[in-house]
């Protein structure tokens, strides 16, 4: 048996159909169920639904021995798990924006909207500049446009709420997909079955 948290939404339906192309599909599993936890028969695979932001919280503490989870999660939060492969899902990069007109003014703080300080503050520390963090969960373009911070560091997609907010992309710091990531200690107990998971899904996936 192994276990595998997805990320509630999107994301994790198409992982999971990604996963059930390669021959981990679950008869119990429905879109529509409002069920938390799914097994398949053949008693191969438990999946269950999790926040995005948990998957690695579930993974790390071994209550899932894989799960997938965006790169956006693993770089702020540091768990300690293995990274075993890019599924190459939900594409996107961590970027700094800011209004159309903004210019950076040296000797004072920057003023940093963020849902991710940590990134931030690892970002800025690298290039030697003194910032502020504001931690916002939500709206993070309306940090600028209000006045309340110079620029945000927020995952970008399409750059449309961006655009249609006067605001635009002045760097990006990384980029940003979904990876297959896996507990320690699953990987020594379960190395054979965690491996054969990993194979099968690189198998199918396309090279960028």
């Amino acid at each position: 048996m192994i276990n595998v948290a997805l990320p509630k939404g999107r994301l994790g339906e198409k992982v999971y159909a990604l996963l059930a192309s390669v021959g981990y599909q679950c008869e119990e599993y429905s879109p529509d169920s409002r069920k938390l936890i799914f097994s398949d028969k053949r008693g191969e695979v438990n999946y269950f639904w999790v926040k995005p932001t948990d998957v690695a919280v579930y993974v790390e503490l071994g209550a899932a021995d894989v799960g997938v989870c965006g790169k956006d999660i693993l770089d702020e939060y540091e768990p300690d798990i293995y990274e075993l492969a890019d599924l190459k899902l939900g594409k996107c990069a961590m970027c700094v924006a800011a209004k159309r007109d903004w210019h950076d003014v040296s000797g004072a703080p920057l003023r940093v909207a963020t849902k991710f300080p940590h990134t931030a503050e690892k970002f800025y520390a690298e290039i030697g500049r003194d910032i502020e963090i504001i931690k916002l969960n939500g709206s993070i373009e309306l940090a600028p446009v209000l006045g309340i911070s110079d620029v945000i560091v927020d995952i970008v997609e399409t750059g449309t709420t961006l655009r249609e907010n006067d605001l635009k992309v002045f760097q990006q710091i990384s980029k940003i997909s979904a990876r297959l990531i896996c507990n320690k200690s699953s990987y020594k107990f379960k190395y054979s079955q965690v491996c054969a998971l990993r194979e099968k899904l690189k198998g199918v996936l396309k090279d960028d």
